[in-house]
């Protein structure tokens, strides 16, 4: 555990289902099958968040407020026509402590929303909403979450949840933050039909924290 008071854990992309230790971080991954076929191009996503608290944003003159306390962004959205494995978005959450706090947690869910559908729904994977704790007297936590193998044509976002538990292991705070879209694109048909895979996505995740 880094001496500097900051935790992270990062995702890392990989074929196979299990836990990784690189770089002194824990790296999970679960590959939940699902179908798609043949070759491809991507395109990455612009970084988008939204914070909670206030921000940290000089004015004209000169001063700056005080860093959000909880941010939930989407750093990668990746699109593709075929194969499917290679849709994927990124999302990541930051929190930061607060007084009385002695650790803090956090978990990502992954919503989807086909065209047609009035609402978004939530995808279940076995690697996502799941709540990942920073180590105690850690200042600043961030955890990252990738999910591929997306469905399209879909819309997903990331839905952050932030926990600051006290000594006793009580929670004291909670959070709750939506990142920005990820959209993908309908892939051609080369049946001319439109069809397309609805089925949504394979997740890798990873946290940390800093000072």
């Amino acid at each position: 555990m880094p001496s500097s008071g900051r935790d992270a854990h990062t995702a890392c992309k990989r074929p196979v289902l299990g836990l990784v230790l690189a770089a002194g971080a824990w790296l999970a991954l679960s590959s939940a099958a699902l179908g798609g076929t043949a070759a491809a191009a991507s395109s990455p996503g612009v970084p988008q968040s939204v914070a909670s608290g206030a921000g940290a944003v000089d004015n004209e003159s000169g001063t700056s407020t005080p860093k959000p306390i909880a941010s939930a962004t989407l750093t990668q959205c990746a699109t593709a026509t075929m194969p499917q494995t290679e849709r994927s978005a990124t999302f990541a959450g930051e929190m930061t402590a607060i007084p009385g706090s002695a650790r803090m947690q956090m978990r990502v869910d992954l919503e989807e929303r086909i065209p047609g559908e009035p609402q978004y729904r939530t995808v279940n994977d076995p690697a996502l909403g799941v709540w990942h704790g920073s180590a105690p007297g850690v200042k600043v936590f961030t955890h990252i979450q990738q999910v591929t193998n997306l469905s399209a044509p879909a819309a997903y976002r990331g839905v952050v949840r932030f926990r600051w538990v006290n000594a006793k292991g009580r929670t004291i705070k909670a959070e709750q933050l939506s990142t920005a879209r990820c959209e993908q694109p309908a892939p051609p048909s080369s049946t001319g039909t439109g069809t397309s895979s609805t089925t949504a996505g394979a997740a890798t995740g990873a946290a940390g924290a800093s000072s």
